[in-house]
């Protein structure tokens, strides 16, 4: 099995930049992808970057890109995710997700396709 753990949360003004971190532990050999969702109040949780860790292919949701920038660090096997430009709808729960099952393009942006969640942390913009 694969954990984990989450940090970097916070509040921020708009415009504002922030940094999450994501540090895998366990079976990290049989990751295929790390992905970030978020979960605003009274909405469902949304798809916001993923990346590939072997090949380091990215992914953005059309809300996040030019602003949001997903990498990794596969010998410390964490997943950053640099947030620059935020704004007050970016306020949300930020939940790292990781997948030990193999990924297409076609499902690394859904939930299904990830086995191991983070526990979240709160991101909050102000205006």
């Amino acid at each position: 099995q694969v954990q984990l753990v989450e940090s970097g949360g916070g509040l921020v003004q708009a415009g504002g930049s922030l940094r999450l971190s994501c540090a895998a532990s366990g079976r990290t050999f049989m990751m295929y992808a790390m992905g970030w969702f978020r979960q605003a109040p009274g909405k469902e949780r949304e798809f916001v970057a993923a990346i590939s860790w072997s090949r380091g292919s990215t992914y953005y949701a059309d809300s996040v890109k030019g602003r949001f920038t997903i990498s990794r660090d596969n010998a410390k096997n964490t997943v950053y995710l640099q947030m620059n430009s935020l704004k007050p709808e970016d306020t949300a729960v930020y939940y790292c997700a990781a997948s030990v099952k193999p990924t297409t393009i076609a499902t690394i942006t859904y939930e299904f396709t990830y086995t191991t969640w983070g526990q979240g942390t709160q991101v909050t913009v102000s205006s």
